[in-house]
């Protein structure tokens, strides 16, 4: 065999390559949930257009300045060197998927306002511009421009709940992210999460009826996803199959199965078909669950990724 002796001591690197924690999760999570309101949002304005908002989903395109901004929060808090983050906004790089990310991130903000001043109640929307004279002209142009804001507001969503898996995806050094599976998969679970999300709100019959449908065909998607990123898995190479026994016998097996697949797809799909099958309105319980399943996948990602490399792969030790 051969043995390598290394005494490299760089920080936050050597012995350990975990530098990621909990606030990318929580970021991860609160990015998904984001790109699924958008993307249900600005499809329930083009394609329901006879069925004025409720307003609880008229309102809820605020929750994402809030909800992205937490979500940057946790990511500005797991940065080493925090207050170099500006450099990110001063050139696009085209084949970095976090230089991607950090300019998408920043078209949330416009989408997500145009969004939600406009499902604001009109008689709220006067009393703003009758205080703030200012905002006038904006608001005759958002009202105008909905129907461009809301197909602007699926297709950055998109590509938001794209990057959250992309970004993750685009490391070939750890066999357990390794996949272009990520980015589907976090995409569907993403919207998935922000139907459930809506679904906690009071909103009327039809369009919880709605969300649930379109949440129940979600967690079927997501679940082929998953099926289809573990056989990826078990078929490669060595270092593949190493890094799928982290859910096959590792430790994160229990977690995964019963948190993710079990709390957070089976259980839901079968309470949502559930309900509509004896049309029931959906309920708030399936959505919780749909929630917490959403945040352990992205907890167990991030984790179990961290513990998946190619050393082991071939017959190398390190002292």
């Amino acid at each position: 065999m051969l043995e390598i002796t290394t005494t490299r001591q760089n920080p936050m690197i050597d012995p350990s390559l975990e530098v990621w924690h909990g606030e990318v999760a929580v970021y991860l999570f609160l990015g998904g949930i984001v790109a699924g309101i958008m993307v249900l949002s600005g499809a329930m304005r083009l394609w329901r257009r006879d069925d004025p908002p409720s307003l609880a989903l008229g309102l809820l395109p605020w929750a994402n300045l809030v909800l992205i901004s937490a979500g940057m929060l946790c990511l500005f808090i797991d940065l080493e060197n925090r207050f170099n983050a500006w450099r990110f906004y001063l050139i696009l790089r085209s084949y970095t998927p976090m230089s991607w990310g950090a300019w998408v991130l920043l078209l949330v903000y416009p989408v997500s306002a145009h969004m939600a001043w406009v499902d604001t109640p009109a008689s709220w929307r006067e009393a703003i511009v009758r205080r703030l004279p200012i905002l006038r002209t904006w608001s005759d142009w958002s009202l105008r421009s909905q129907r461009n804001f809301a197909a602007l507001s699926i297709i950055s969503g998109s590509i938001l709940g794209l990057y959250t898996g992309i970004l993750l995806g685009a490391f070939p050094s750890r066999p357990f992210w390794n996949s272009s599976l990520l980015g589907p998969l976090f995409l569907v679970s993403g919207v998935s999460t922000g139907a459930a999300f809506m679904l906690l709100f009071k909103l009327k019959e039809s369009e919880r009826r709605f969300l649930g449908f379109i949440d129940f065909l979600l967690i079927l998607s997501e679940l082929g996803i998953l099926a289809l990123w573990i056989i990826g898995l078990a078929s490669g190479g060595e270092a593949s199959l190493q890094a799928v026994q982290l859910i096959f016998g590792g430790p994160y097996t229990a977690a995964f199965w019963s948190l993710v697949v079990g709390l957070g797809l089976f259980t839901p799909a079968l309470a949502e078909f559930i309900e509509y099958k004896h049309r029931a309105v959906p309920g708030r319980a399936a959505a919780l669950m749909v929630l917490a399943g959403g945040f352990a996948l992205r907890w167990i990602m991030i984790y179990a990724g961290q513990h998946s490399h190619w050393m082991s792969a071939g017959s190398i030790s390190l002292n």
